[in-house]
């Protein structure tokens, strides 16, 4: 891994990335300091807590030589790594002006000027983890062009950039971790890491045993055959049935897809924990910031 030459000191009335208004990028989804703020109380007032959940994470140093670029960019909630590395590979990364498309370059966040698409990225020093009840009809994504409503806008009065942990379709509701820590965000979105979320959808019809033992077996979609689920009757209904699912990959739209193949299209979908994490009654549309346990609770599950 190579070393990027410092340049001049980040001057003070640099138009800074974490003072933008729109973010630069709407991200899809070795831990070492975890800094986290829990922002708001119980009545959303802010409470300037914080704490460090973990050892060494994201101190801005992988060493005496810095931090790897890719790393940086995801402490300074750009975005997760994996996705920061694409920003890298294409070219949008400058650092004291000179596009750096190495992977293994390390930059000193105190000395170097790092800019992405030409706004310049401050180190974050505050972490921030809220779960949204999301409700239907808001996308799952910091802006949207055609105009429709976003999950930021129900988060409106926390100041820091936030992305989700993964994605809810506009027509789901439930259970949705925003942070501002790329780590965080690519460590429970990873697929090897399986972590098992659960919904409970209103399925047209009565599912039947051998259904049931075809959702637990794994179905065939389009783009494959799903990992064997968990599946249960809730509720059965007049015309339609509750049904509790529980996955451990994240593909899109997945449970309306699994639904449908066995005949019984969603009518409604609500995704009601994430781990270890559970919505419980927190009312559609309003947030709250995790607590210590709970963080570290989703880092224990995605290291299992």
């Amino acid at each position: 891994m190579r070393r990027v030459e410092a340049g001049n000191r980040r001057p003070e009335t640099r138009r800074s990335w974490r003072m933008q208004s729109e973010p630069l990028l709407s991200p899809t989804a070795d831990l070492e300091e975890t800094v986290f703020s829990d922002i708001v109380s119980s009545k959303g007032h802010a409470t300037g807590v914080t704490y460090s959940p973990l050892e060494g994470h994201m101190s801005g140093e992988d060493g005496p030589k810095g931090a790897r670029l890719q790393k940086f960019l995801a402490s300074a909630g750009v975005a997760s790594r994996r996705k920061s590395e694409e920003l890298i590979s294409a070219g949008r990364v400058r650092v004291n002006g000179a596009v750096v498309t190495e992977m293994g370059a390390k930059v000193d966040p105190e000395l170097d000027i790092v800019e992405v698409d030409g706004v310049c990225v401050e180190p974050s020093v505050q972490k921030v983890y809220v779960m949204l009840n999301k409700p239907s009809g808001y996308v799952s994504t910091a802006k949207d062009e055609l105009g429709r409503p976003t999950i930021l806008s129900l988060v409106g009065e926390i100041k820091e950039r936030l992305f989700p942990v993964g994605r809810l379709d506009m027509d789901t509701e439930g259970l949705l971790i925003l942070t501002n820590d790329g780590d965080f965000a690519n460590l429970l979105m990873h697929p090897r890491h399986e972590i098992w979320k659960t919904y409970v959808a209103v399925a047209r019809g009565r599912l039947t045993d051998g259904d049931l033992s075809a959702l637990r077996h794994g179905v065939l979609l389009e783009d494959g055959p799903t990992v064997p689920a968990k599946a249960e009757v809730v509720r059965v209904n007049a015309s339609s049935t509750d049904v509790k699912l529980s996955i451990r990959e994240g593909r899109k739209r997945q449970v309306r897809r699994m639904l449908s193949s066995i005949g019984h299209p969603v009518e409604r979908l609500e995704r009601i924990s994430y781990g270890p994490l559970e919505l419980g009654d927190l009312p559609r549309g309003k947030w709250r910031a995790l607590n210590e346990k709970e963080v570290k609770g989703l880092l224990k599950e995605a290291k299992r």
